[in-house]
């Protein structure tokens, strides 16, 4: 008999944190097993291609390290010691110590934290309805996005831009501040149709020679934290040589006089000298895209996550408005669709029952909130219980040390739902196994694209295996909020009545379709008939401090960070950490590409391909310190120090050192990880984290 004879295809949606949210196609080789996954050739987006670490997604699924029984802590925390336990006895103590914590210090010392390990808005989003219910304490969810959406939010007014799929259309793609052929491959796909069929030039800005800057007609390399200089100079250069669309400006824009005046001294020079590239780098890519009107900017998140961020991406995306890129097809700017999808989550999250008067908890600052400081519990009790779900904060935030010293307390409880036993589960109180998104049901949306898509469950689930959703109802009947509207529902009812909530029809209709595509008209993704804010003008001038944004902290954080300090116009923002005598260098930690965030860490073949975690440093600067390829060096700031391997590399300029990759921390010869050394102080003007915003020391080991 054919041994493949009862293969099956299914079809489904990634569910992990990136931005493409690709369809996939699935073999189903039976119930409880699949074989290899593909890209959907039929979706226009997907178009038939994934990257290389989900085309391996058996190997995750099927891993012979996954979690497979609920464990409890036996002995010290962290020290390994475990014992099965059964689900219904292990739910039950989830309940007991949460009723414990709220009657020692009221419903806010529970904090429910979780963030995007999947994407699926049921899986993801529920525990927000447990929350809610019993009063814990809030999230603020700051980590991830929030610097990138502000910027490009204070510019166009709302959290959408032109077709990424337009980039196919386009006479040059500005791939700028992300390593599109490691995090988002489709963005290749689109950019290298259009060179293949129009001829276009491919520009990518980033700080070091990746994998994408390898694929570049113009590669521009840049210091860290410097990118709001270089878009002054191309618009300085516009308004120098008159490829400033001044019509358009007129029409279209806040104050392009006052924008002109500013950016007189912001010369090629100028930005030379605060960027590291040449003045005829600079002056090349002015003329570029100054002479081509099809000008796609794909404006990344990676130039965002320093201290400066915002500013950085609202610069960049003044850049194609100057030049007039919007009235073009494949022009214009793209970075988060957002806004576009309307959904209406009250009942998945139990908004009904919210309490603006329950603290948040600022989710990138949970080191100092486990750790008792008076700030960041907001004046509140503290923390002695949580449960986590879809994140990995020991290994994943900044200031890992404050965060493991917070997670190792002998009085806080902490229960986390996992797939593996990653660096947070080996600290907590209790491990409840997850399912993978082929053992369930939910619904997905593309921040980078533009569909919507239904993830059906494929196989079932080990018989020892949960759910989150299963977990957050379980609890919920233990802790007395079953009756709480939301509860009660399965999966499919609950995108069921998000999508008829949300004026889409039923699930009947998507899961029959796979995905519904809901990019918006040409006018109103170029902003045709004016931009999202009353006056319909792009803002050279944003309102830092009063804009609305998608992720605006609530009224009882305010505004954080040094907001005084934000420009009034695009410019080069010196909120960065800059390196000194002290720390003569600057440091960033972008992705690796065969991990997403800490997501795929565990599985053989990318740990293969990656090798092992090392610090890339230039030849001029090793040979300055008399370092030597491959030998051990530590790097450290005044957050802490890690030792790992030196990579001689003239990936990255002068100064400037990578570490690529969210390894698990028992990777590192000292059992901690990169983010020992990235800072939680929130940057302006609504918080975030600067992860590749860090100026560190080196030394042999």
């Amino acid at each position: 008999m054919n041994q493949h004879a009862a293969v099956t295809k299914g079809f489904t949606a990634c569910p992990h944190d990136c931005p493409s949210t690709c369809a996939l196609e699935v073999e189903i080789l039976d119930s409880r097993t699949i074989g290899r996954v593909r890209g959907a050739e039929d979706n226009s987006y997907t178009a038939g291609v994934i990257c290389a670490k989900v085309a391996r997604y058996a190997e995750r699924v099927h891993h012979p390290d996954r979690l497979l029984k609920p464990l409890q802590r036996v002995g010290a925390k962290g020290k390994g010691g475990w014992r099965e336990i059964a689900w219904d006895d292990a739910l039950d103590l989830v309940a007991e110590r949460f009723v414990q914590a709220e009657g020692r210090h009221g419903s806010e010392a529970v904090w429910p934290y979780f963030y995007a390990g999947t994407m699926g808005l049921v899986q993801r989003d529920g525990l927000n309805r447990l929350r809610h219910a019993k009063r814990y304490s809030n999230q603020f969810d700051s980590i991830c996005t929030n610097l990138a959406w502000t910027g490009f939010v204070a510019g166009t007014g709302r959290l959408a831009g032109v077709d990424p799929r337009e980039m196919a259309k386009a006479d040059v793609v500005v791939i700028w501040g992300t390593n599109a052929v490691a995090t988002q491959v489709n963005v290749m796909t689109h950019a290298i149709r259009a060179r293949k069929e129009r001829g276009a030039k491919i520009v990518v800005i980033d700080i070091y020679d990746n994998a994408t800057m390898k694929q570049a007609d113009l590669a521009l390399k840049l210091r860290p934290g410097t990118d709001g200089a270089l878009a002054c100079a191309l618009m300085h250069v516009a308004f120098r040589d008159g490829t400033a669309d001044r019509a358009y400006l007129a029409e279209h824009t806040d104050d392009p006089a006052g924008l002109e005046a500013h950016l007189a001294t912001r010369t090629p020079q100028w930005a030379a000298g605060i960027t590291g590239l040449g003045v005829e780098e600079i002056e090349a890519f002015a003329t570029l895209v100054g002479r081509n009107p099809r000008s796609f900017f794909r404006l990344g998140y990676g130039f965002s996550r320093q201290r400066n961020g915002a500013v950085a991406m609202h610069a960049a995306l003044s850049v194609p408005t100057v030049f007039g890129h919007w009235r073009h097809e494949g022009g214009g700017a793209f970075h988060n669709n957002g806004a576009i999808w309307n959904f209406d989550k009250r009942l998945i999250e139990g908004r009904g029952d919210q309490d603006p008067a329950i603290r948040h908890l600022d989710q990138s600052r949970i080191g100092a909130v486990l750790t008792g400081d008076r700030d960041a519990l907001a004046g509140g009790p503290p923390v002695t219980a949580m449960i986590v779900q879809n994140t990995n904060p020991a290994n994943v935030c900044p200031e890992q040390r404050d965060v493991v010293r917070g997670l190792l307390r002998e009085d806080l409880f902490v229960a986390v739902h996992e797939q593996f036993m990653t660096d947070t589960a080996k600290l907590a109180d209790l491990v409840l196994p997850a399912a993978t998104s082929m053992e369930y049901d939910d619904i997905y949306r593309g921040g980078g694209q533009s569909h919507i898509l239904f993830g059906p469950k494929l196989i079932e689930h080990p018989d020892t295996v949960r759910t989150n959703h299963f977990v957050v109802e379980e609890l919920a009947k233990r802790l007395g909020v079953a009756d709480r509207p939301g509860f009660g529902l399965t999966e499919r009812e609950l995108i069921d009545q998000l999508l008829r909530a949300s004026g889409y029809e039923g699930l009947e209709t998507l899961e029959r379709e796979r995905w519904i595509d809901v990019q918006p008209a040409f006018e109103t993704a170029h902003y045709a008939k004016g931009f999202a804010w009353p006056d319909g003008k792009f803002r050279f001038r944003p309102d830092w401090a009063g804009m609305p944004a998608p992720n605006r902290p609530p009224a009882s954080m305010g505004l954080l960070g040094p907001v005084g300090e934000l420009p009034a116009f695009p410019d080069h923002a010196a909120l960065i950490e800059e390196a000194d005598e002290a720390h003569p260098f600057r440091l960033a930690t972008p992705p690796a590409r065969q991990f997403l965030n800490s997501s795929f860490a565990e599985t053989k073949g990318s740990r293969q391909r990656e090798g092992r975690p090392e610090l890339r440093m230039h030849p001029d600067d090793a040979a300055r310190l008399c370092l030597a390829d491959g030998i051990r060096v530590e790097i450290g700031n005044s957050r802490g120090e890690i030792v790992m391997p030196l990579k001689i590399d003239a990936a990255a300029k002068p100064g400037v050192l990578i570490h690529e990759g969210l390894w698990p921390n028992a990777a590192f010869e000292r059992g901690e990880g990169i983010n020992v050394l990235t800072g939680a102080d929130p940057a302006a003007p609504f918080g975030g984290a600067a992860f590749h915003d860090n100026r560190v020391w080196v030394r042999a080991a």
